[in-house]
């Protein structure tokens, strides 16, 4: 097939399918067209196609995708002036081949865990159209989950590529903090915010990350690493790794499914081991602090201006930030870095943890709260009750697929910073054992 072809493939697809998932906020038909024409000329004429050639991908509408407006899911940005050109993990995909189709539905200001957006309604779950995708890139795991498109591009914050991928049955992948560029894309929490792929395998996955690697001035945070490519290593299995289960905080507020799923992911692999992360839940607590007041920094003055044109439920958790003591945040801050050195002292005597993604398969759109160990808790803080402790400070994660029944329901395979060739040969074997996959969409 020509890379045309398969551009409008997608494009066939995303418009017969995407009216019920409500993944797309924005397609970009004739860009993707025009994009596939010159690789297919470009191919014709004798030149190497790249890693991703023809492969359709889309992104999470924070990014910017040169003539739209980035509106990171809210009304207020649907003001901005179009973006001038891309976001640099856009221009190394279509550098590799890859041709864009769209931009993505996303929790507004991506502060949410559900896929649910008053402006632009709830994206849907692949597998069962009643429930959430996840967020708050829970555009990118309906249209991946939902077959629409193989490959696409999220954030994640504190657990916004873990929590679509576990609902929504596919692979995420978030990498080690600085890995990635966040150049021309929208923030949440600039020394929480991590950007990366959704696949629906692990290879796909991989040769995503290989595509988007490689140091960037134009966003501060991002590491000046030579690229470390992990495909060469993808198959080299889990002999010699030291692998085990996250005991403790990561056994408690979990549902049968969840647990069931981290059972069975640590009976392939032959792990018996258990760590206990220390002070897992007091990191959670402080990564809500941190978090909300970043946030309510970066937006104080659109909150001053247009607070009627907020999401209510983001307007006033990002005013609750605004009045939380300084104080506490120092605390947090300086928790934070007691913290990610224990943690990184439990990688000394260990390469891989395995813990769980959410607490739940998914829930359904509108639910408000659910029972965890006995206790009724909201559900939209609480579906990132383990991923929150991982993303505070920066590690590496691939969040892989159990197909259980009725809903499949994430794992979270995280290793030590840098190390993500790690964790993607752990889900590679994993996938390769027939333990995690991605299951086949609902006829929609």
């Amino acid at each position: 097939m020509s890379a045309l072809d398969v551009t409008n493939n997608a494009l066939a697809r995303i418009q017969s399918v995407d009216a019920k998932l409500n993944a797309f906020t924005d397609v970009v038909a004739e860009r993707a067209r025009a994009t596939a024409r010159k690789l297919d000329a470009s191919i014709a004429s004798g030149k190497k196609a790249g890693p991703l050639a023809g492969v359709p991908f889309a992104v999470k509408n924070l990014f910017d995708i040169e003539g739209l407006s980035t509106r990171a899911g809210s009304k207020i940005n649907r003001d901005r002036a179009p973006s001038s050109c891309d976001a640099t993990l856009i221009e190394r995909m279509e550098a590799a081949g890859a041709v864009l189709v769209g931009a993505l539905n996303m929790g507004e200001y991506a502060y949410d865990f559900t896929g649910e957006n008053v402006h632009d309604g709830a994206s849907r779950n692949p597998h069962d159209l009643t429930r959430m995708s996840g967020g708050s890139s829970g555009g990118s795991g309906s249209a991946v989950g939902g077959g629409l498109v193989p490959l696409a591009l999220g954030s994640d914050t504190n657990g916004s590529i873990r929590v679509p991928s576990s609902f929504c049955g596919i692979f995420g992948l978030k990498p080690t903090y600085g890995r990635l560029s966040r150049a021309r894309t929208f923030p949440f929490v600039a020394s929480f915010d991590h950007l990366g792929p959704f696949a629906r395998s692990v290879r796909d996955l991989a040769l995503a990350y290989d595509a988007m690697q490689g140091a960037d001035a134009k966003d501060a945070a991002c590491a000046d690493r030579e690229v470390e490519p992990v495909i060469p290593s993808l198959g080299k299995g889990i002999d010699g790794l030291r692998i085990a289960v996250a005991g403790g905080y990561f056994k408690k507020n979990l549902f049968p499914e969840a647990m069931e799923a981290v059972a069975r992911v640590a009976k392939a692999l032959s792990v018996t081991a258990e760590v206990e992360i220390p002070e897992a839940a007091r990191a959670r607590a402080a990564a809500y602090v941190i978090t909300t007041c970043e946030a309510a920094s970066l937006h104080l003055d659109r909150l001053r201006q247009r607070p009627q044109d907020f999401d209510p439920a983001v307007r006033d958790r990002l005013l609750a930030g605004a009045m939380v003591p300084s104080v506490f945040v120092d605390r947090a801050q300086k928790f934070r870095r007691w913290y990610r050195a224990q943690v990184l002292e439990l990688f000394k005597t260990v390469d891989v943890i395995l813990a769980p993604a959410t607490p739940c398969i998914a829930p359904k759109i509108g639910q408000a709260t659910f029972v965890l160990d006995g206790e009724e808790l909201p559900v939209r803080p609480n579906i990132g009750i383990h991923t929150q402790p991982i993303s505070f400070i920066g590690l590496p994660v691939v969040a892989v697929p159990v197909p259980l029944e009725p809903m499949p329901v994430g794992v979270q395979v995280i290793a030590a910073p840098w190390r993500e060739d790690i964790a993607l040969r752990v889900a590679y074997a994993l996938e390769k054992a027939g333990v995690v996959s991605a299951p086949r969409p609902m006829d929609i």
